[in-house]
């Protein structure tokens, strides 16, 4: 199953960070398209362009509550001399039989409404008198309160050019013309342009279906009382949140007890929802490690080229992993550490990416950039390690928050950012220059 070769030292294979993250996204593949409708399909990824069917807006309409009106009719005109023209009755938004502007006559028009045949302009209503006779008015009455107002006359207090207050046909988007492109995400106003358009479908990449699962007896539910020795459940719910902000459909399944038959059955049964599994602990080499018991040989029977590797990573923290593929669809399967911070930045660096991958996603990694580091001592890290340090970034400066134990939640709360020490290098001194993976 592995596309990438470890590094051997002594009789213990150890994975590079780049060979672990290659074999998974050499085995990980785009989910298939589906069709779907507008507000299911968004946070998913297009699979085509989408061409305009119909120019928008489709007809010239006003983008003010005022006048139609011929422009030879408000030449010159002022408040102290006023053109007063015959209203000729109302054109309301989504009116099918339009009146005719002649000369000396306007018509009264509402936001979005067709312009009329013969106008050539919009004069607002705030620049009229609105039919009453006085000066200028604010606004107009409503129609439900005032019907006369759709006859009489109105003096139009300052003139308008040509196409003043109007909104061209196609002037947003032409018949013909691309829309959206492949590989876009739908947000909200990718949707809005879609529904604008006419499409009530469209065919995308689905958001994938990832089940986190955590393991552990001494794991408590939050809201529980906590029992002697007993710890509460966060990693399930970070690495739910963190898949869901990746763009995944994420199933939480409530922390698993220590044992290997109860994990594996499981796993089996969230198979049918998942199109990535995630689980985190029980992959070290201590006698309760039960994700490495229950998976070093799931497959080996049953489904050729499934089956789960765990591995040992020259990082920190994280040096333990597990990835393959489980079930009858060769589902993929990340099994990180227990630690908190060992499961979340691992998952940035290989679960994230493994979405968006199923997402169909071209740049499936977290934006990096060199910052300046701000600390008060020189930074260590073990020889032959990368290691990640949770860190905030701000204006091309990045500082340290915490230690370097994984089990610092506290400080991660307060990070946006992973300060990277590469393998080679074991004291990096304040005022150095680093790469960030910033977190969003």
């Amino acid at each position: 199953m592995s596309s990438a070769a470890p590094r051997t030292t002594g009789q213990d294979q150890i994975w590079s960070v780049d060979e672990h993250l290659e074999d998974i996204l050499a085995t990980v593949r785009p989910l298939e398209p589906i069709e779907l409708q507008l507000l299911e399909a968004q946070g998913c990824v297009l699979v085509e362009d989408v061409t305009v069917p119909v120019s928008l807006p489709p007809f010239d309409n006003s983008s003010m509550d005022g006048y139609a009106v011929r422009v030879t009719d408000v030449v010159g005109v002022s408040e102290e001399f006023p053109a007063v023209l015959d209203v000729v009755g109302d054109v309301a938004a989504g009116q099918a039989d339009l009146l005719r502007v002649g000369p000396g006559q306007a018509a009264r028009i509402m936001t979005g409404a067709p312009l009329p045949p013969g106008a050539e302009a919009v004069v607002p209503v705030e620049w009229t008198d609105g039919g009453l006779g006085e000066g200028p008015v604010s606004g107009m009455r409503a129609r439900s309160l005032a019907p006369e107002g759709a006859s009489g006359q109105v003096r139009v207090h300052r003139p308008a050019e040509a196409r003043a207050h109007v909104r061209a046909a196609g002037s947003d988007v032409k018949a013909g013309d691309r829309a959206l492109e492949a590989g876009t995400v739908l947000g909200p106003s990718q949707i809005a342009l879609l529904a604008a358009i006419g499409r009530g479908t469209v065919r995308v990449r689905p958001r994938p279906r990832v089940v986190v699962m955590s393991t552990g007896s001494e794991l408590v539910q939050p809201g529980e009382e906590l029992g002697s020795g007993q710890i509460y459940d966060s990693n399930s719910f970070a690495l739910t949140a963190a898949a869901r902000d990746a763009g995944a459909i994420p199933y939480r399944v409530g922390a698993v007890a220590d044992d290997a038959e109860t994990l594996r059955s499981t796993i089996e049964d969230q198979l049918v929802r998942a199109d990535l599994m995630v689980t985190t602990g029980g992959v070290s080499v201590g006698a309760y490690d039960v994700v490495k018991e229950a998976l070093s040989h799931v497959g080996d029977e049953d489904e050729a080229g499934s089956g789960i590797d765990f591995r040992k990573l020259a990082m920190q923290p994280g040096k333990p992993q597990g990835f393959g593929t489980i079930g009858p669809d060769h589902t993929p399967l990340l099994a990180l550490p227990g630690n908190p911070v060992s499961s979340y930045v691992s998952f940035e660096l290989f679960v994230r990416p493994a979405i968006r991958t199923l997402m169909g996603l071209e740049d499936v990694h977290r934006p990096t950039t060199r910052a300046t580091l701000t600390a008060d001592k020189a930074l260590t890290s073990p020889k032959g390690r990368r290691q990640f340090l949770r860190g905030t970034y701000a204006d091309g400066a990045v500082r340290p928050v915490g230690g370097a134990g994984s089990h610092l939640v506290a400080a991660l709360a307060h990070a946006d950012a992973l300060i990277v020490v590469p393998e080679d290098v074991t004291s990096v001194e304040p005022g150095s220059d680093v790469q960030v993976v910033l977190l969003g």
